[in-house]
C-alpha cells in the first residue's frame, strides 16, 4: 500500500484502483477520506483496519509528528497502544489513532513550551514545570524517581517524556478509580496492583 500513501487523486478513483489491484477496501461509508490522518494510518494498517506496535511506529515516523526529534521508539509505541487498548487486543483502530494524535500533540506542545533553553531535552526543573502544567504535583522524591528512570545524563528526550507522560497518566487514572473518597488514598489488592503497574 506504499503507493496509496502519496495518492493525490479523487477518493473514488483511489477505491477503483484498490479494487482493481485486489486490495481489500473497507466500505465507502467507513473510509474517512477527508481526514488527513487517514493516509498515515491506512498506509500501514492491515486488512482488518488495525495497526500493531511496528505499524504505529512507521505511521508516526511518516507523519513527522516527532519533528526534528528522534523518532518514537518501539517501547513508546507499545505503551501508546496499551494506553488506548480498551479491548486488550494489542492493536489500534483509526479512531484510537486520532485520539492518540491529539494526545501526542498536547504532550509535544508541553515539551516545546517547557524546553525554554531550546536544548531539545528537558532538564529536571523543566520537567517539574511540565508535569505541574498537567496537574501532577509530585514530591521531590517522586520527581527524582522519574528523572532516574527516564533521564539520560540528567536530560529527558521527547520520546522519554512521552513515555513518562503515558505511564503517569495510566497509573494516575487507575489510582483515581480506586480513590473513591478523593482523599489521595487508594486500596489495591496485590494482583490488581501488579496488573496496573505491569500494563505500562
Amino acid at each position: 500500500m506504499a503507493g496509496v500513501f502519496g495518492f493525490c487523486g479523487s477518493p473514488s478513483l483511489l477505491i477503483a484502483i484498490l479494487l482493481f489491484t485486489g486490495t481489500v477496501v473497507p466500505s465507502l461509508s467507513n473510509v474517512p477520506n477527508a481526514d488527513p490522518l487517514w493516509g498515515y494510518f491506512s498506509a500501514v494498517a492491515g486488512q482488518d483496519g488495525q495497526i500493531d506496535t511496528r505499524e504505529l511506529q512507521r505511521a508516526l515516523t511518516a507523519s513527522g509528528i516527532a519533528g526534528s526529534y528522534q523518532s518514537f521508539s518501539k517501547a513508546t509505541c507499545k505503551v501508546l497502544i496499551l494506553m488506548l487498548d480498551h479491548d486488550r487486543s494489542g492493536m489500534m483502530g483509526f479512531n484510537e489513532f486520532k485520539e492518540l494524535w491529539n494526545v501526542l500533540n498536547q504532550w509535544k506542545a508541553s515539551f516545546l513550551t517547557t524546553d525554554r533553553d531550546r536544548s531539545g531535552t528537558l532538564e529536571p526543573h523543566e520537567l517539574h514545570h511540565a508535569l505541574l502544567n498537567f496537574g501532577y504535583n509530585l514530591s521531590p522524591n517522586a520527581l527524582g524517581a522519574i528523572i532516574r528512570r527516564f533521564a539520560v545524563n540528567g536530560r529527558i528526550s521527547l520520546d522519554d517524556y512521552i513515555l513518562c507522560s503515558i505511564r503517569l497518566r495510566t497509573v494516575t487514572d487507575h489510582f483515581k478509580m480506586r480513590d473513591t473518597s478523593r482523599n489521595g488514598h487508594a486500596n489495591f489488592q496485590y494482583d490488581d496492583f501488579i496488573q496496573v503497574v505491569m500494563s505500562v
